[in-house]
């Protein structure tokens, strides 16, 4: 604006100069010329600076443009900040009753473990002891253990001595129950002596119509003869019992000899005890090894239904069992 004024203020003194006419000196008139000429640099030099200074208006016209889009932006922002800060504010107030739950919790669960820990310390402690107790035991137990091994040692010693004389006895026995099927061969053939060997026991079966007569204990003559050739070759035994089993059936005893055995128990007895009496006697048995035993009607063998199985059921058995086992002999 200063410049535009100092424009027209210069082209009006030249103007009032020329209109006036006025008689001017050629001096005056060069330097009025070089003040016009120095006005005129003046003149361009400030419009130059006049439109250096419009851009830079309208560079500072846009900053402030920009300025006011920044500051909007800023507003907006700041809005938006404040915005989250109470979102904040709210989740820090809710992060801490969050907390302070947690603390109240972990202070109880701290509680707890402090006595679980004292506890554990306990049965710690109690461990230690009985893990002592243990060792001792432990020792004690190896100690034993040796001394296991060492009764292992002797019972699988003792048990050799046995197995050999088992297989001794065995054999010996194989031999006897040889020796009685080929003594009695005829009796078998006949079904009046049957003899069986099992599980270290040797059963000789005798029917009693060939010992006895009907309802008697006396032996007969037929009877001695059997028991004879059976008491020579049962006289080599001397490492088993030998059982003497008497065996009826269930008829019952008959008014006249039930005055002098009441019952078939006393009967099967007496006919027992007089075959273990003539073993030990007439053939030399060794008493010791022998025993009498009346089993009544109580174990047949057969039904008693009919003849032939009652016939069965009235036997003498001869029963050689290990000594450790007698006088009790099973079927």
């Amino acid at each position: 604006m200063n410049c535009k004024r100092h424009v027209i203020c210069i082209i009006s003194l030249t103007l009032s100069l020329i209109v006036t006419g006025s008689c001017v000196s050629k001096k005056d008139y060069l330097l009025k010329v070089q003040e016009g000429e120095k006005v005129s640099e003046e003149l361009l030099a400030l419009r130059s600076e006049h439109d250096k200074l419009e851009g830079e208006k309208e560079a500072l016209d846009k900053q402030v443009i920009d300025l006011q889009g920044a500051r909007d932006d800023l507003e907006e922002a700041r809005t938006q900040l404040q915005l989250k800060n109470l979102s904040l504010e709210k989740e820090i107030a809710r992060l801490k009753e969050e907390n302070l739950e947690l603390e109240n919790i972990l202070e109880a669960k701290s509680d707890t473990l402090s006595k679980n820990i004292v506890d554990l310390r306990a049965h710690v402690a109690d461990l230690k002891k009985e893990n002592s107790l243990l060792k001792e035991e432990n020792k004690d137990l190896s100690q034993n253990v040796d001394n296991f091994q060492d009764q292992i040692e002797s019972l699988q010693s003792e048990t050799e001595t046995l197995e050999r004389q088992r297989e001794e006895e065995m054999e010996q026995m194989r031999g006897t129950y040889e020796n009685l099927l080929e003594d009695m061969k005829s009796e078998i053939e006949k079904g009046e002596i049957t003899i069986t060997q099992l599980r270290g026991k040797l059963k000789v079966n005798m029917l009693d119509e060939i010992l006895f007569d009907s309802g008697k204990t006396t032996i007969k003559p037929q009877g001695f003869e059997v028991l004879e050739r059976v008491g020579s070759i049962l006289l080599n035994v001397e490492d088993r019992a030998i059982n003497i089993e008497g065996h009826t059936d269930n008829v019952p005893i008959g008014a006249e000899l039930r005055k002098k055995y009441p019952t078939n128990w006393e009967l099967s007895a007496a006919r027992a005890t007089n075959v273990a009496r003539y073993l030990q006697e007439k053939t030399g048995i060794n008493p010791s090894l022998l025993s009498a035993t009346g089993y009544g009607e109580y174990q047949p063998v057969d039904s008693n239904e009919t003849e032939e199985g009652r016939a069965k059921n009235r036997r003498i058995e001869i029963v050689l069992v290990p000594k450790e086992i007698a006088p009790v002999s099973r079927k």
